[in-house]
């Protein structure tokens, strides 16, 4: 299901067949939750629950880089053909906490080929070791990089997206609010994938998905914990981007959402408050999907969700590109 607008956001009577049937697998043997580890436990975690494809989806080519003052890995996804290249900032998922760019590699690679665009994946420096603003200012920097050397990168610069998924959704929000602040790098479209968009708890969809789902609000509580250096900083824009004044001047967007996800309400929210804002918005909501089917490209999971997501998302770049 997707619209044009932000549309009504539901949840299906049960997650679609193949989600179901991970969920269950999942179930027959339990992952620790999330806060009974360290951050290092969860990222191990992660990294077992997530394994990289051995024979990964092939592009043109890929070039891991380090840029900034501080060295930020980044890792550049180039498609077949000539460029200069429409191109994508991805930022990743993962709480703020975990994650990296190996971990989302198929995803890039997906979106590389779908979008026929170059792909820029940053690895920003990850919490509690680097609490925000950190990984906000981390993302600006490389928003900045993909500008300042469109020229030997081959960087079609009137072609210019970013985008992220979860926690990298929030971030990608968080840099566009920011470049509209600083007066820096303009963006033509924004792609927020069930984005965390508030540091609030309190929503429907949080008390319909607060576990079973794979993300549960726990988890979502420790990852904040994490993050925020106190609660002030959860009252800042850069933060909670729903709780910005003004949404006014900011790139056309694609929101995802999906129903079996903690996070389902917010997304739509701020879907909502753009087109408010008059920002052009395409909203799509998957009523029958949990959070981070993005991730899921590779066997055993391989889900269809995440290919469609995949899909409806480079449909709306190649849109926004041509």
């Amino acid at each position: 299901m997707s619209s044009k607008t932000p549309a009504e956001v539901t949840a299906a009577d049960e997650p679609h067949q193949e989600i179901s049937g991970l969920l269950e697998q999942m179930g027959a043997a339990p992952a620790p939750t999330f806060n009974s580890l360290s951050p290092e436990g969860a990222r191990e975690m992660i990294n077992a629950m997530f394994p990289t494809s051995e024979e990964p989806e092939p592009v043109g080519d890929t070039m891991d880089l380090k840029i900034g003052d501080e060295g930020i890995p980044i890792r550049v996804y180039i498609p077949e053909g000539e460029g200069p290249y429409p191109t994508f900032l991805y930022l990743h998922g993962g709480g703020w906490v975990v994650g990296d760019i190996d971990l989302y590699d198929a995803t890039c690679r997906a979106i590389t080929n779908e979008a026929d665009c170059m792909v820029v994946s940053v690895d920003y420096r990850l919490a509690p070791e680097y609490e925000f603003p950190t990984p906000v200012e981390d993302c600006y920097t490389a928003a900045e990089w993909v500008l300042d050397t469109a020229e030997p990168m081959q960087i079609d610069t009137d072609n210019v997206a970013i985008g992220g998924d979860s926690a990298g959704g929030n971030l990608a929000a968080a840099v566009t609010l920011l470049a509209r602040e600083r007066g820096g790098p303009s963006f033509d479209h924004q792609v927020l994938i069930y984005p965390v968009t508030d540091h609030e708890f309190d929503t429907t969809s949080y008390q319909e998905n607060a576990e079973g789902y794979l993300l549960t609000k726990a988890d979502m509580e420790w990852f904040w914990e994490h993050y925020l250096r106190d609660d002030i900083d959860a009252m800042s824009p850069y933060a909670s981007p729903l709780k910005a004044e003004s949404l006014e001047g900011l790139p056309s967007a694609t929101v995802a959402t999906c129903g079996f996800d903690p996070l389902c309400d917010e997304g739509a929210a701020y879907a909502a408050r753009l087109e408010d804002a008059g920002v052009d918005v395409t909203h799509h909501h998957y009523d029958d999907a949990i959070h981070g089917i993005v991730q899921m490209l590779v066997e055993p999971m391989n889900l269809t969700r995440g290919r469609e997501l995949i899909g409806d998302v480079a449909t709306d770049l190649q849109r926004v590109f041509d």
